[in-house]
């Protein structure tokens, strides 16, 4: 299934012809929202033909979410961007038959609705692997497929919270925040990315058969706990919040200055002593038992002290400079206005310029990972409700009096 050719207003800024790296991978995806579609969207953005099936009352509630222009958040124009899209009505059982058959035809499916959806709908995994042996299934959710907690609603904040996130976001004796984005779904969908590369590599090295990736919100946000169960299982040690500071590495912290805050990791030790040499201390950089960073965490208060009482008489910009010329990493708190002004996003093609549908420019978020030979790309703008839906539905051999007769049926919009 080949993605047609996008018309002049809906691509985004010409680039270089390059070769897709999932060019002829078919993708249906039937989540909403956040982790699913944000998963699509990654396949997409390396050359897979990503069809979103929408239900046709709305579609995807993230069409709606934060700042709207003319009827359609800016968000969707980054999370839908290389799909297109299918009004499919999944509860009736003429639209999951559709699905059956679009199925079928890819090599990935990707779902993040509560477990037993699909099932319900006749769309369980061994069902659709009768037809599609090679079917790579991506089933997200809050708890997993399995599990005494399987069939609970689960959002991103709460993976965050019970996956242990949540408790270290914020300074101590506080009421936990959260980090300011869906960073637990967002998690999950790469956790989920690699899942699928992981099992179309196997297939095509195993005779061709197909599995199921099993990705729970909250074991995504584990994953990414770093030394939080060992310390505890070793020690019995709760790991607590500690701000803005990396506990147990020293320095690392946020600092306030004239006329802002920056933050500073002068924790390896060559470093520590440039830094230290820096704002005046070269007691400190001499200091034996502050060699290394068992000493230092001894000591962190003293450190922090010093580094505080040196940035709180100068500016940003002046201690910026100061630690750029010591070789010490440093940065300070960006702003979205920061991003986009500034020159080393744009010189790494991280600002790009899209125009959505209804023929505004935005500048959206380039593409990670960079790759050499395949980059990633924006090939189409984030479709209109249901915009593809003749055009999926012919590729499945429908001929027109046919779609037309499941559009009066309200099967498809």
């Amino acid at each position: 299934m080949t993605a047609p050719a996008p018309s002049p207003a809906a691509a985004a800024r010409p680039c270089a012809a390059t070769p897709d790296a999932l060019a002829g991978v078919r993708v249906v995806e039937m989540g909403q929202l956040i982790a699913g579609p944000f998963a699509a969207k990654t396949l997409g953005e390396f050359g897979a033909d990503v069809v979103k099936i929408e239900p046709p009352a709305g579609g995807d509630p993230l069409r709606g979410w934060r700042l709207v222009q003319d009827g359609t958040s800016v968000w969707w124009q980054v999370q839908s961007r290389n799909k297109r899209s299918l009004a499919l009505d999944l509860r009736q059982p003429e639209g999951q038959a559709i699905a059956r058959r679009l199925v079928a035809r890819a090599d990935v499916l990707i779902e993040n609705f509560r477990p037993g959806t699909l099932e319900g709908w006749g769309m369980s995994y061994d069902e659709l692997a009768r037809d599609n042996p090679g079917l790579v299934m991506l089933r997200i959710s809050g708890y997993g497929q399995s599990g005494p907690y399987r069939e609970r609603p689960g959002f991103g904040a709460i993976a965050e919270a019970m996956g242990g996130l949540r408790h270290l976001t914020g300074e101590a004796g506080r009421v936990p925040v959260r980090c300011g984005v869906s960073i637990g779904d967002t998690l999950a969908a790469l956790h989920g990315v690699i899942g699928v590369l992981t099992a179309l590599h196997h297939r095509r090295a195993n005779g061709g058969r197909g599995q199921v990736i099993d990705v729970a919100l909250h074991e995504a946000v584990f994953n990414c706990m770093e030394s939080l169960l060992p310390e505890y299982s070793a020690f019995g040690v709760v790991r607590e919040p500690a701000g803005s500071a990396l506990p147990g590495i020293a320095p690392s912290n946020a600092y306030r200055c004239a006329d802002g805050v920056v933050l500073v990791s002068g924790n390896g030790d060559s470093i520590f002593r440039r830094l230290m040499q820096a704002i005046g201390r070269d007691d400190l950089a001499a200091d034996p038992a502050l060699a290394h960073n068992a000493g230092r965490v001894a000591r962190v208060d003293e450190i922090d002290g010093a580094i505080g009482a040196w940035s709180a008489t100068r500016t940003v910009a002046d201690v910026l400079a100061a630690l750029e010329r010591a070789q010490v990493p440093a940065g300070r708190v960006y702003t979205a206005r920061d991003i986009a002004e500034d020159p080393h996003y744009r010189a790494r093609g991280m600002l790009l310029e899209q125009t959505t549908r209804d023929g505004h420019t935005l500048e959206v978020p380039g593409i990670v990972p960079k790759l050499s030979g395949t980059p990633g790309r924006v090939r189409s703008a984030a479709p209109h409700l249901g915009g593809d839906t003749d055009a999926v539905l012919r590729e499945l051999g429908l001929a027109d009096a046919e779609i037309a007769a499941l559009r009066e049926r309200k099967v498809v919009a």
